[in-house]
C-alpha cells in the first residue's frame, strides 16, 4: 500500500471518514495487539477487522502498525493515534455512563483512584462531604496500591488518583499535588506470641509468615530496602496481596506480620483486633498526593474534589 504526506486541510476529511468502530478497533489493538482478539472484542469478524484497519491507515496516509509473527507492534505515529483512540474511548465511555447516571436521575459522577492510606482519611472525608454537596453525584474508587492506579489513570479509566510516583519517569506523565505523608506500622493479630516479646528487630520476625503488598508497590519497596540495610533477605513464608480488606482478614485469622499504613490499621488496633509491634521502619514513605493527567484539565465535580482533598489535608496537618 502506498502512502503518501497528509496536509493539514485533510484534518475534515479524516474526522468524516473514520467512525467510532474504528477508533474502537485502535484501542482494542492497543490492549491485545493482535486483530482476532481485537475483533472479537468490537463484536466485528477478524477479515472485518482486517479491512477496518486498512481502511484507518489509508484514511492517516501512513502504517500505523508493523506487522510482526506474534501480532501488530504500533509505529511511532501509530502509538500517537493508538494513544488518542484509547483516550477517545474511556472518555466516550465515562460520557455515556455519566449520560445514564443523569437519566436515572443522578447529576454527573467521579472516577478516581486511591492508595489504602488515604482512603481511611482524606479520601473517605472528602467524599462524604461532597455527597453532602451533591447527593445525587456517582462516585467510584477503584485500587489500593500506587502501581495499580497510576496505570488507571495512565488508562484513562480514572480521572484523578490519589497516591505517589511509582517511577522516575511518571512525572513526564502526570502532575502531582502533595497532600500528606504515611506513617507505617507493623502489626499482627491479637493474641500472637510476638505481642508478648521485648525490644523486637525487623530481624526476629523473619521466620513469621509475611503478607506483603506487590513487589512493584512502593510500600513494598520501602520494606525490601529495610530488609536489605538490615542484611535480611526477603521472608521466605509470603502471601502477595494488594487487597487491603484481604490483608486484614489474614492477619486477623494467622499468625501473619504484615506492614501497613497507621490510619489502614488505626481502627483495628483501637477495637483490640490487631496490635501494633515496636518496630520501627526507618523513613516513613514520601509523601503521597493528587496525580492527574499532563495538560488535561480536570471536570469541574473533579476539581471540587481536589479542593476539598486539599482542605482535609491542610486541617489534618494543622491539628498536628
Amino acid at each position: 500500500m502506498e502512502y503518501r504526506t497528509p496536509v493539514p486541510t485533510e484534518a475534515p476529511r479524516l474526522i468524516n471518514r473514520l467512525r467510532l468502530k474504528h477508533w474502537a478497533l485502535l484501542a482494542a489493538l492497543a490492549e491485545t495487539r493482535t486483530l482476532n482478539e481485537a475483533s472479537t472484542r468490537i463484536s466485528v469478524t477478524q477479515p472485518s477487522a482486517t479491512k477496518m484497519l486498512a481502511d484507518i491507515e489509508l484514511a492517516f496516509q501512513f502504517p500505523l502498525f508493523e506487522r510482526h509473527s506474534r501480532g501488530l507492534r504500533p509505529t511511532p505515529l501509530g502509538e500517537e493515534v493508538v494513544a488518542y483512540a484509547r483516550q477517545s474511548q474511556a472518555s466516550l465511555a465515562r460520557f455515556i455512563e455519566g449520560l445514564e447516571v443523569k437519566r436515572r436521575g443522578g447529576h454527573g459522577q467521579l472516577v478516581i483512584g486511591a492508595i489504602m492510606g488515604a482512603a481511611p482519611d482524606l479520601v473517605a472525608r472528602a467524599v462524604a462531604q461532597i455527597k453532602l454537596q451533591r447527593p445525587l453525584l456517582n462516585i467510584r474508587i477503584v485500587g489500593e496500591t500506587s502501581d495499580h492506579i497510576s496505570t488507571s489513570l495512565e488508562h484513562h479509566e480514572i480521572e484523578l488518583a490519589v497516591g505517589r510516583f511509582v517511577s522516575l519517569l511518571q512525572h513526564n506523565l502526570f502532575d502531582f499535588a502533595p497532600l500528606s505523608n504515611e506513617v507505617m506500622q507493623v502489626v499482627v493479630r491479637r493474641g500472637h506470641s510476638l505481642v508478648r516479646s521485648k525490644k523486637l528487630q525487623l530481624a526476629g520476625l523473619m521466620d513469621w509468615p509475611w503478607v506483603l503488598q506487590p513487589v512493584t508497590s512502593p510500600a513494598r519497596q520501602l520494606l525490601e530496602d529495610e530488609f536489605a540495610q538490615a542484611r535480611l533477605s526477603t521472608p521466605s513464608n509470603v502471601v502477595e496481596c494488594a487487597s487491603v480488606f484481604a490483608t486484614l482478614q489474614l492477619l486477623q485469622t494467622s499468625d501473619a506480620v504484615a506492614v501497613l499504613p497507621e490510619s489502614v490499621v488505626r481502627d483495628h488496633v483501637k477495637a483490640g483486633l490487631l496490635r501494633a509491634l515496636p518496630v520501627p521502619i526507618g523513613n516513613d514513605l514520601k509523601g503521597f498526593g493528587v496525580l492527574t493527567r499532563k495538560g488535561e484539565p480536570l471536570s469541574e465535580v473533579a476539581s471540587v474534589f481536589v479542593g476539598l482533598l486539599h482542605h482535609f489535608a491542610e486541617a489534618g496537618a494543622a491539628s498536628l
